[in-house]
């Protein structure tokens, strides 16, 4: 039977054969020999386990060292019985969850977590305990990892060379990922189990011995007499599941003797979870979670404050502790004039080659294209209500050539070329209040508007020169999430109101019919009532008809008929047809970008899909609108480069029409702008430049201020539009520029690595803007509701990307269904609430006051939004706040600081407290029942007082 085992099994059963003779007085007999390890979290012990201290020492050399941890294949081969003799079979994999076999072998389960006998880990730790253990063996093939030569047959192998290079699961595995082979089994010759841990001191092909081609740095085996029911497959996945950790792979990759190895399974053991047997489904699989806890939270000793996050568990270890304010690079003062805008440029000028290589993908061509209509039709809507509100002073040709010149101006020379410029909600407020201003006092209005966009230019630069670009570090969550969701619900309103005034002019006529018919004469007078079809007009006829009849429509027009009047060539079905268009493309994108993590299709076309969502969406409701033929609103593009208004031309003048004392006045009104440039600009500055977007080219607070500051004086020179940043628009930028691991493991979500930070997709979508006026004829066949959809599409996008929209979710929730988020276990739920309150109510008085003629005073209302959060330290504690929002710098950092040791001495008398207390009911209870007699010593409460103050010494 031996002789019949494939190449590597052969040479395994004779050095375990071996093996076992020499160490048969040191292995134990039975299973009953097992030595399970003392829980290192015992409460007799000391906090820290020496296993603990061991591993933590192990991965402080790692630190030094700076070795990083590859991401391993592990593969579990079992010896079976065959009619051929005994054969390695492959029974299992793991990358980071289990894949089986399913029966018949010719199907791989689902990946799923591994759930282990925990019988198993303690045999397992038994084993390695008890077994050989080979760290940084120098070995290059099988034959020198196994020792024996003369028995081993190379053409008897696991797999073909040519099935591991036509095996596509090597796809799931990045470069550089290495192999664990554990291989185990049963045999007759052997009476006790013969174990072995190999560390590659390099890692080493060994040809076929593994389903993909890569090289192996561990190997396990493990062969003994016939077990329990899979005893040994149990083991193996034990070792297997074990290898899949990478705190134990850390230990194993670093460890130097056998008891390193030893001290990784204890710390293993002190983290793992026991469901009991008879509440749960053994056989039971369960799915891979969506998102993964960090392992630097794992360390031995690390303190569990440290890490605690705003209700994102991936975002865990980038959050900063309590009372640990975090203070970012590009905002530091440095305390000469210009001094941030000079550490911006300096930051900003090694990416500035690799800001437009770094385009060179196909993500940015959709990315382009995506944006491109939304600007358009940004530039349209804002251009018509600009038009509307100015007189046609600045009206849609005004928008195209602001939003070219500006956007394109910008992405050139800003600190963060992936914000968009656009006319914004809260400047066309100002602008409309400022025309009738000018109109009420018999004010030129452009000269107006030039002498307050040279005044905000002004300011603008005070504040560059003054860095107060620092100031940003006051805008909490708090402030980001109240602005992105008023900006995000102007879009979804807008939206809706644009498809509102389209049912207006596309009335729907409820008593239509198609069947009704008209009177055979001409008629003058329009459609006859009460028929809403108009009447029809024969051609002359020397004879009348026999006798008076109705006609419908289709004979009248058969007939030779003229319909006559005024909705006798009303289509019903424009309105109708526009909501479907509207409602069909939002829901187009939402399923096309989500079509990624589905099932269906290769994961490289799945990708390509959601990369192409919104274009493929708009594509396709344009051509449902062509093949149906009716005449929706289309996109209309201004084909001639003149101004709007014919009164004005393209150089504003700064004196001629208003009193020279206006050039003065300008500065108090300009005062209001500066304040709404400064808070929209800096906002989706900061918005775009969280750390969770994992930007690599770092921010340019100031140096985007001193742009658009630049751009105030260029268009209001010219007569065009105000622009800033575009808070829904920016993120939709930054959303269609996502980058994601090409290789996953079964189960695993892809990695976010990033956004492709560069200038080229904003620079080709402003050109492309600007060239839209000669794009008229392609461009009219667009229809606006498609438009209108994408715009629905980017507010809601938006709005559920802040944490505050899952609170108000909340408030619609029972507290049994609510989500496990991290801060709802940390802050009472009333409190939560609280919070969420304050904001929809700050909320709704933003939008009050952007919609009424209080509108003047929305820039302070903005500014105020900082001065409120600030003012919520007196409702909330420091520890409520770091979790529902971030804490606000303080005057000095040791104050920050110090609120962490008055709380640790506050838990530490508590603790005294609760001792004393522990105290005194242990000796009542124990005298109520007699347990020390009769003659109890009435001193006893003070001596267990003081063994538990002895015991938290100990401690």
């Amino acid at each position: 039977m031996r002789d019949q085992v494939p190449g590597p099994a052969s040479a395994a059963l004779q050095a375990a054969n071996a093996h076992s003779q020499l160490r048969q007085e040191d292995t134990p007999s039975s299973s009953s020999d097992v030595l399970y390890p003392v829980v290192s979290c015992s409460i007799f012990a000391s906090s820290i386990s020496s296993a603990a201290e061991r591993v933590r020492a192990i991965l402080q050399q790692e630190e030094v060292g700076d070795r990083k941890c590859p991401l391993l294949f592990i593969q579990l081969n079992e010896l079976l019985s065959t009619p051929a003799g005994l054969e390695w079979k492959e029974t299992a994999r793991w990358i980071k969850f289990e894949e089986k076999v399913e029966d018949g072998g010719e199907r791989w389960s689902m990946p799923h977590i591994p759930a282990l006998p925990l019988h198993s880990l303690f045999e397992l730790r038994t084993c390695l305990q008890k077994g050989t253990v080979l760290l940084d063996l120098d070995a290059h093939s099988v034959k020198e990892i196994i020792g024996t030569w003369e028995t081993c047959h190379p053409t008897r192998t696991f797999l073909s060379m040519s099935f591991q290079l036509r095996n596509r699961f090597k796809k799931k595995l990045p470069p550089g990922a290495e192999v664990a082979n554990v291989m185990v089994g049963e045999v007759d010759f052997l009476k006790k189990p013969f174990t072995v841990f190999v560390r590659l001191r390099e890692v080493v092909a060994l040809g076929s011995l593994t389903e993909v081609a890569f090289p192996s740095r561990f190997l396990f085996i493990l062969l003994g007499p016939h077990a329990k029911v899979k005893a040994y497959h149990e083991i193996g996945r034990a070792m297997a599941t074990l290898l899949t950790d990478e705190l134990f792979q850390r230990v194993a990759l670093q460890a130097k003797n056998q008891e390193d190895i030893i001290a990784g399974i204890d710390v293993f053991l002190d983290e793992l979870t026991v469901l009991p047997p008879g509440k749960w489904d053994a056989s039971a699989r369960i799915p891979p979670p969506s998102c993964l806890p960090s392992p630097h939270k794992r360390y031995p000793g690390g303190r569990s404050w440290k890490s605690h996050c705003n209700g994102s568990t991936a975002a865990a270890e980038d959050r900063p502790g309590l009372g640990h304010p975090h203070f970012s690079e590009e905002l530091e003062r440095t305390g000469r004039l210009f001094g941030g805008l000079v550490r911006d440029i300096r930051r900003k000028a090694p990416w500035y080659r690799s800001d437009f290589s770094d385009a060179l993908h196909i993500q940015c061509l959709s990315a382009v294209l995506y944006i491109y209509l939304a600007t358009v039709t940004n530039a349209i809507t804002f251009g018509g209500m600009l038009g509307d509100a100015t007189a046609n002073m600045q009206g849609v040709l005004e928008s195209f050539l602001g939003t070219a010149f500006a956007g394109s101006i910008f992405c050139l020379f800003s600190g963060q070329p992936l914000t968009i410029l656009s006319s914004t909600g809260p400047v066309l407020v100002f602008e409309r209040l400022l025309f009738s201003f000018s109109e009420d006092y018999s004010l030129d209005y452009l000269e107006f508007r030039l002498w307050i966009g040279l005044w905000v230019a002004f300011f603008g630069l005070v504040l560059v020169a003054t860095e107060a670009s620092h100031l940003v570090q006051y805008f909490t969550r708090f402030t980001e999430e109240g602005f992105c969701a008023l900006i995000s619900l102007i879009f979804i309103y807008d939206s809706l109101k644009k498809m509102l005034s389209l049912a207006e002019a596309f009335p729907i006529n409820w008593h239509y019919r198609t069947d009704d018919g008209c009177p055979p004469w001409p008629s003058d007078s329009g459609c006859p009532h009460p028929w809403p079809l108009s009447s029809c007009s024969l051609p002359a006829s020397p004879q009348p008809p026999a006798a008076p009849a109705w006609l419908s429509r289709a004979q009248c027009l058969s007939r030779g008929g003229q319909l006559l009047g005024a909705s006798c060539q009303y289509v019903p079905d424009i309105a109708l047809l526009s909501f479907l268009l509207f409602g069909g493309t939002f829901l187009c994108c939402t399923a096309l970008k989500h079509f990624k993590s589905s099932r269906y299709f290769p994961t490289g076309l799945r990708k390509l899909v959601s990369d192409f969502s919104i274009i493929l969406a708009i594509l396709i409701f344009c051509a449902i609108d062509v093949a149906l033929g009716l005449e929706t609103p289309k996109l209309l593009v201004p084909s001639e480069l003149k101004p709007t208004n014919p009164t004005r031309g393209w150089i504003v003048l700064p004196f001629g029409a208003n009193p020279w004392w206006v050039c003065l006045a300008a500065a108090v009104p300009a005062v209001l702008v500066t304040i709404l440039i400064f808070m929209d600009q800096q906002i989706t500055a900061v918005i775009l430049n969280r750390k969770e977007y994992k930007l690599k080219k770092g921010a340019g607070f100031h140096l985007d201020l001193l742009c658009v500051s630049l751009l105030m004086i260029i268009t209001s020179v010219t007569g065009l539009p105000w622009y800033v940043s575009a808070t829904v628009i920016s993120l939709a930028h930054m959303d269609s520029l996502r980058k994601e691991s090409t290789t996953s493991a079964p189960g695993e979500q892809p990695e976010f690595l990033g956004i492709r930070e560069q200038r080229l997709t904003g620079l080709a979508v402003f050109i492309l803007t600007g060239v839209s006026v000669f794009m008229a004829p392609i461009l009219k066949y667009v229809p606006m509701p498609v438009l209108y959809g994408v715009f629905l599409h980017m507010g809601v996008v938006a709005l559920n990307s802040i944490q505050f929209t899952d609170r108000v979710r909340l408030l619609l929730m029972p507290a049994k269904h609510q989500p496990d988020l991290l801060y709802l276990r940390h802050v009472p739920l009333r409190r939560v609430h609280l919070f969420t309150f304050i904001q929809v109510l700050c909320l709704a008085v933003l939008w009050v006051l952007k919609s009424t003629v209080a509108a003047i005073i929305f820039p302070v209302m903005l500014l105020a939004l900082v001065g409120i959060r600030k003012g919520l330290e007196c409702i909330f504690s420091l520890h409520d706040l770091s979790w529902l929002d971030s804490i606000m710098p303080e005057t000095g950092r040791k104050e920050a600081e110090g609120k962490l040791p008055r709380k640790h001495e506050k838990e530490e008398s508590d603790t005294e407290e609760v001792g004393d207390v522990l105290g005194a009911v242990l000796f009542c209870c124990c005298c109520s029942h007699g347990c020390f007699g009769a003659e109890a010593e009435p001193g006893l409460g003070v001596q267990l007082r003081a063994a538990a103050s002895a015991a938290r010494r100990g401690r």
